[in-house]
């Protein structure tokens, strides 16, 4: 009976089980780095400089981004009007960027402040509403209520540049929800997120610099000025400070993952 024959690392034949087990060992560091760039820090440091870099940097890509803070901006004024028992008539979308919603109840009082006041606090407080359920590792349920105001605002939109606008956000949803692979649901909703948590400080800081100009004369806050007995430039101080103030809120939900 012959013994067995040893395995020599040096032969063929250990070479050959070498190179598989450095192969095996070369697909588990892949495997290994896949699942660290999907961890939720990785996820919302990337996604929270993205957003940051196209709100800081400006032009062509914060101009088409900043469609979505219109949109949730103007949702914001037509649910104020809901809630306070306005009829809302419609909303209208604009290229330049801009918008207008408009409904139909007292042109004075608490329920017309209060309309007034809920568009440039709209995109801050539903990036703080996004970022507790994000922490909470609810992804779908931010892709649920991204579709329900996508809905609510076509049902409202009153222009042809609206229609494409929400139509065009709600075809970006549908591809992310439906086509996309699911690792890609969580760091479009941080990016999401991010955005409107950055987004929403950018537009009261170009409403004080357009009033300073003269260009914005029937803003949100002049009209809160007209409304109340508080000078706008005060209510351009209100949207910062709730604005920012949701932001470093929000940040810190997102941010969470980092510390632990």
């Amino acid at each position: 009976m012959s013994s067995p024959v040893p395995l020599a690392l040096g032969s063929p034949a250990g070479d050959a089980l070498s190179a598989l087990r450095t192969a095996a060992a070369d697909t588990s560091s892949a495997g290994s780095l896949l699942e660290q760039a999907q961890t939720p820090a990785v996820i919302t440091l990337v996604a929270g400089g993205v957003a940051l870099l196209v709100v800081l940097v400006g032009g062509s890509p914060w101009r088409r981004a900043r469609n979505v803070v219109t949109i949730v901006h103007e949702a914001g004024h037509g649910l104020a009007a809901v809630l306070v028992g306005r009829r809302l008539q419609g909303i209208k979308l604009h290229s330049d960027t801009s918008g207008v919603t408009v409904s139909r109840g007292k042109p004075e009082g608490p329920g017309m402040a209060f309309t007034a006041m809920a568009g440039y606090l709209a995109p801050s407080v539903l990036g703080l509403l996004f970022a507790s359920l994000l922490g909470n590792d609810l992804v779908g349920t931010v892709l649920v209520l991204i579709a329900l105001l996508l809905l609510g605002v076509l049902v409202m939109v009153r222009n042809a540049y609206g229609v494409f606008t929400v139509v065009a956000s709600a075809a970006v949803l549908a591809l992310v929800a439906f086509v996309a692979p699911v690792e890609v649901q969580a760091p479009f909703s941080y990016l999401v997120t991010w955005f409107l948590l950055f987004g929403g400080v950018r537009p009261v800081i170009e409403l004080q610099t357009k009033r300073r100009r003269g260009q914005a004369r029937d803003s949100d806050a002049d009209q809160l000025g007209r409304l109340t007995a508080v000078p706008p430039v005060l209510w351009v101080l209100v949207f910062a400070v709730a604005t920012v103030s949701c932001l470093i809120a929000g940040g810190l939900w997102l941010l969470e993952p980092l510390a632990t």
